[in-house]
């Protein structure tokens, strides 16, 4: 109930991390998110700052909010949310940049939480959304590198 995928970028990290980390951004790289906005007076990113996404699952629909909180945000390092349902955490995404020569290599990853409910939908649909996750993921990725590595 997890994957990843990793891209290799040619800036340094910093940078990567400011375009990841801007979930206002979130619409110009993501195939399924397409907005994100800061909530309770938060502005950045900060462990405990929370924030909504707006979801078109799929890149088609259902079209819905999340409710999402920063877990962690190292500048240059990494930045990880727990979407919430219910005060539950039910999904976790992060992204981890590593310095590589001259430039970093970033990994996004998702990690479902461990319940029936989404044991049971793995179980059903997991191949299929495991591979709906990657080719997002990959794509997530690498439009932020065409960002980060044209400016």
């Amino acid at each position: 109930m997890r994957g990843s995928v990793t891209v290799h970028m040619n800036a340094p990290a910093d940078k990567v991390w400011e375009l990841l980390s801007d979930v206002t951004k979130i619409g110009l790289y993501s195939p399924e998110t397409f907005e994100a906005e800061w909530l309770g007076g938060a502005t950045g990113p900060a462990v405990g700052a929370r924030f909504r996404g707006h979801v078109k699952r799929n890149g088609r629909g259902p079209i819905y909010w999340t409710q999402c909180a920063v877990k962690a945000s190292e500048p240059g390092s990494e930045f990880t949310f727990a979407v919430e349902a219910g005060g539950r955490t039910v999904n976790t995404w992060s992204y981890k940049l590593r310095p590589v020569g001259d430039g970093t290599d970033v990994t996004e990853s998702y990690e479902l939480a461990p319940s029936p409910v989404m044991q049971a939908y793995w179980a059903l649909f997991g191949w299929m959304r495991s591979k709906t996750n990657e080719r997002g993921m990959r794509q997530t990725l690498e439009r932020i590198k065409a960002q980060v590595e044209s400016s």
